[in-house]
């Protein structure tokens, strides 16, 4: 069972919930830029981190599954938020340049037909992020948070479902590495930048990019080009590490 969509927009009101979202943002800018000129789809409860990419990118769209429920978002501007099935999204396939998963493998009932419809939506070298509760870490166990919640994975059970996806994983990266302990919000950037570099396990959440491999054309859209853009080392810590499965 999905969190409902007031208990998500509740914790991100928290100074909890504001720690995680500036943790997590700084890698997804690291990773997108601002994403100009790309069509970007949030999928799960993504609306906390999508605001650095509604400026440039040409379309921003959050769609949120049916069993957690939408609101509107942005608050103060024309909505852009939508309900979705999981199994069939409401787009046409190979329209989004950049697709963010947030809160939304952990509690999928089926992970393979969610999975199946990112790689329908996505363009021909469209790139997904997937950001999934760390099996390893901390938050995993953290029941007062939504990362408490559903199925955690290892670095390895998700490129293994990304795979069977038909999605080729291109780099990864971690982020929560602060505990999920509200007293500790007011420091959690230093705890992360300390944490990353002594014990990098350790961390709340996997990050995992992936391109869609297809030799299918996009329709044309004049003067514009799709940049092709890797994870790059973040200050948090490294983004692209080898390191034993734990």
């Amino acid at each position: 069972m999905r969190r409902d969509v007031l208990e998500l927009r509740a914790f991100y009101a928290t100074p909890l919930g504001r720690a995680v979202r500036a943790m997590v943002m700084r890698q997804l800018v690291t990773a997108w830029g601002d994403a100009a000129g790309l069509d970007v789809l949030g999928l799960g409860y993504a609306t906390p981190f999508l605001d650095p990419f509604r400026a440039r990118a040409r379309r921003v769209v959050a769609g949120m599954p049916e069993g957690q429920g939408v609101e509107t978002w942005p608050a103060q501007a024309p909505n852009l938020a939508c309900l979705t099935a999981e199994d069939a999204l409401p787009f046409p396939g190979a329209l989004f340049d950049r697709v963010l998963v947030v809160h939304g493998l952990e509690e999928a009932p089926a992970l393979d037909v969610l999975l199946a419809e990112v790689h329908r939506v996505l363009a021909p070298s469209g790139r997904v992020i997937l950001a999934v509760v760390n099996r390893s870490g901390l938050w995993a166990g953290a029941e007062q948070t939504p990362f408490g919640h559903g199925r955690p994975f290892t670095r390895s059970q998700l490129e293994q479902a990304v795979v069977e996806a038909e999605l080729s994983p291109t780099a990864w990266s971690r982020a929560l590495y602060a505990p999920p302990w509200p007293v500790l919000a007011p420091y959690a950037e230093l705890i992360e930048q300390t944490v990353a570099l002594l014990a990098p396990p350790v961390s709340g959440l996997i990050l995992m990019e992936a391109v869609k491999q297809t030799f299918a054309v996009k329709p044309r859209r004049v003067g514009r080009r799709v940049a092709a853009v890797r994870l790059r080392p973040a200050v948090v810590s490294p983004v692209i590490r080898r390191e034993p499965e734990q």
